[in-house]
């Protein structure tokens, strides 16, 4: 369908980009969009054009930041000691949430995936490898548990086991909540083998 108004297709057009986002969806924003105030539609405005022109990504971990290095890598009071590897800078606010780990972080950048043409030199690798120095004890990965995941988080191994740094992998298994009968194979497989003693 399209509108009387060019700048109403135009902006339904790109709002349909963003991930996760169909035509319908993008319709519904707009109109929404068209009911608030202009202040409330320049205040969106403005925010998305701050993300484009104060948004970078840190020089140590690659995470988003306003200066040259995030907040993560500049605090003193964070264990220097332990790299937690995630595959996208948002996996770090889910860490941060809550509040239990207080090491740095390396944002990878997506995970390997030759289908989609993505290797190693697509990805933060030889950054964090240019990280491990005498300083740093143990590295966890931290990737999805999905194919592409699996295969970065052995990657990753392959590299770093001969550098004598402690290699970990988070733990997989049942969230809470859930019911173990509903839980598939290679879920309950997964949790058998980060079972932790009580």
């Amino acid at each position: 369908m399209h509108y009387s108004s060019s700048a109403v297709e135009r902006a339904v057009m790109e709002l349909s980009k963003l991930p996760g986002v169909g035509r319908k969806s993008a319709q519904r924003m707009v109109f929404y969009l068209l009911k608030q105030s202009p202040q409330a539609v320049n205040d969106l405005s403005t925010s998305l054009s701050d993300l484009v022109q104060k948004v970078k990504f840190c020089s140590i971990c690659n995470n988003i930041a306003e200066e040259e290095t995030c907040e993560i890598c500049r605090s003193e009071k964070r264990d220097r000691s332990i790299i937690c590897v995630v595959e996208e800078a948002n996996d770090i606010w889910a860490f941060e949430r809550t509040g239990d780990y207080r090491g740095l972080y390396h944002v990878l950048g997506g995970v390997l995936s030759p289908l989609d043409g993505i290797g190693p030199d697509d990805l933060h690798v030889k950054e964090l490898l240019q990280r491990l120095d005498d300083s740093v004890h143990e590295v966890i990965v931290a990737t999805n548990p999905s194919t592409e995941g699996e295969a970065t988080a052995l990657y990753l191994a392959k590299l770093i086991k001969p550098l004598a740094i402690k290699l970990t992998r988070i733990a997989r298994g049942i969230p809470v909540g859930a019911d173990l009968e509903h839980a598939d194979e290679m879920t309950l497989s997964r949790a058998l083998e980060g079972r932790a003693e009580i």
